[in-house]
């Protein structure tokens, strides 16, 4: 992912308000993030831990989605969780319903479209090997490169943002 500013952030969102685009809490630290091993930029918003945010490149537009944070019931330590978009396995909570309010008629209609994602939205450096999954010992073995992960993360994100805006 190319490294991306504050405004582009702001004005990339699709499923909010410009307002609401106006008011999140952005990361602080965007000079700082490992653009290279990003597929998309995701982040909790530390002031609201219900909310999340999305953005990555669809269809040659920088596209930005906000989530809602599902809280689960706490699972057992040993309940394992897998995220959707980059297939990692988590213990204890690592893995959250995100929902995102579709676009157009149907978003103010109150339709929204749910996915199982890592909680902390790291999917990116999970696939690279660049962060570890608490628990991963028990890692199920791939015969996929890390090439091919990356372009599997990126088909299911894909995936998820045709929902948001079909």
């Amino acid at each position: 992912m190319r490294p991306i500013t504050d405004h582009d952030i702001r004005t990339s969102f699709i499923n909010c308000s410009k307002g609401e685009a106006k008011r999140l809490s952005t990361p602080k630290d965007l000079a700082d993030l490992p653009w290279d091993d990003l597929d998309f930029l995701g982040w909790r918003d530390p002031g609201a831990p219900e909310r999340a945010y999305l953005v990555a490149d669809h269809g040659g537009a920088l596209t930005g989605v906000a989530l809602r944070v599902t809280s689960g019931a706490a699972r057992a330590f040993t309940s394992r969780s897998m995220c959707s978009l980059c297939l990692t396995t988590h213990t204890n909570g690592g893995v959250a319903l995100m929902t995102a309010r579709r676009t157009g008629e149907a978003g103010r209609q109150g339709n929204t479209v749910g996915q199982y994602v890592c909680a902390d939205l790291a999917c990116s450096l999970y696939t690279r090997g660049r962060k570890k999954a608490p628990g991963d010992g028990a890692l199920m073995d791939e015969s996929l490169t890390v090439e091919d992960k990356i372009a599997r993360v990126r088909v299911n994100l894909e995936a998820f943002l045709d929902k948001v805006t079909a």
